[in-house]
């Protein structure tokens, strides 16, 4: 094992992300170092020198030995990563589960207040801290599925836990997408079968990974009910972002006037959670849909509607908006000025505050 996978697997045994390890050592040691830096580290573009190497041993606890010696590296995650590291989490995950068995668990009002709070958690945290905490929730709830309602908690819950990962790692996110359409399927709670299809959709699609997926998912949405609904509204945003990355021009736009049609009749007045698609929302994915259809009064037009009602509390969808805009100028033949754009936009957001999704947009501006 290479240094970098050795950091990367600390880093994220820790649950921290690139952007806060950065920051750790910066405020322990009054450096500047930077998410991207980290970042290079661990794809092995450029390696720790001796100040960074006992840096990271403080910060990521870890013998500074371990750092130093390849021989070490390559033993340190079964020797003592497995006998130190994973059974602390595991042990913390089995005795959550077995409490709420032994216990009963949250009730099912308690469970909805928590889906409640981890859809506006989501909107404003990075994954890594959502993923850490819903995957115990996951174990605990699974405790409980003789509860027939707890199945379609556990199918939102499955699927915000999906959205931690990115959706060109393809079989992380879509194994769960999956899994929680047929965890939707066993509650038989049709608006839950729409949504959890419809939210895959959207998130695949947005993210432009998965394509075919995101389209089988938005199909299955569609044919459960077409009335209007906030998971029909995904769905069908989710299909037309993957007809416009396909070059199908003529459905994605006939797939936006659909789903405006559809957010007339179900968008959303909460303005703050992930299971809400409010009218900033909606513009936020009108948005990027234009700008790959190369479309610029629509998509600056959904920018300029987004900006008007987008919450101040989260700055990382108006690092989307400029994102589109870098898109836009990168796909009218100005490639280096629409990625020197897009790269503005998203280092003057806090690097705790990147989403994979952000990232994955960056490279799709840096591959036009």
């Amino acid at each position: 094992m290479d240094i970098g996978e050795l950091i990367r697997d600390l880093r994220k045994a820790r649950g921290i992300s690139q952007g806060r390890l950065a920051s750790e050592i910066n405020e322990r040691y009054g450096t500047t170092l930077t998410r991207e830096y980290v970042s290079g580290w661990e794809c092995s573009k450029h390696e720790p020198g001796p100040f960074y190497l006992a840096a990271l041993s403080a910060v990521l606890d870890v013998p500074l030995a371990v750092l130093e010696n390849e021989l070490e590296r390559r033993t340190f995650l079964t020797d003592i990563a497995g006998a130190a590291i994973a059974p602390v989490v595991a042990s913390d995950l089995l005795s959550a589960g077995f409490v709420a068995r032994l216990k009963g668990g949250p009730t099912v009002d308690a469970w909805e207040a928590k889906l409640a709070t981890y859809g506006t958690q989501y909107m404003s945290l990075g994954a890594a801290d959502i993923q850490r905490r819903v995957s115990g929730e996951l174990v605990t709830v699974q405790q409980q599925l003789d509860i027939p309602q707890l199945w379609s908690v556990s199918s939102r819950l499955m699927t915000l836990y999906a959205k931690t990962f990115p959706g060109s790692d393809g079989s992380k996110a879509v194994h769960w997408y999956r899994m929680a359409a047929k965890a939707a399927d066993e509650s038989g709670d049709v608006d839950a079968r729409v949504w959890v299809r419809g939210r895959a959709a959207i998130a695949l699609g947005y993210e432009g990974a998965s394509l075919g997926v995101a389209d089988v998912l938005a199909d299955q949405a569609m044919a459960i009910s077409d009335r209007p609904s906030l998971g029909l509204l995904n769905a069908i945003y989710g299909k037309a972002h993957a007809a416009a990355i396909r070059g199908d021009a003529d459905t994605a736009r006939k797939l936006m006037d659909r789903g405006r049609r559809v957010f007339d009749a179900a968008g959303s007045y909460e303005q703050t959670s992930d299971y809400a698609v409010p009218w900033w929302r909606l513009n936020v994915f009108i948005s990027l849909l234009a700008a790959r259809l190369g479309d610029e009064t629509t998509a600056v037009a959904a920018q300029d509607a987004a900006r008007r009602e987008l919450p101040a509390s989260l700055p990382r969808f108006a690092t989307h908006l400029e994102m589109h805009r870098g898109l836009m100028l990168a796909r009218s033949g100005d490639v280096s000025g629409g990625v020197a754009y897009a790269r503005a936009a998203m280092d003057a957001l806090p690097p705790e505050k990147h989403s994979l999704t952000l990232r994955l947009l960056m490279a799709e501006v840096e591959s036009s």
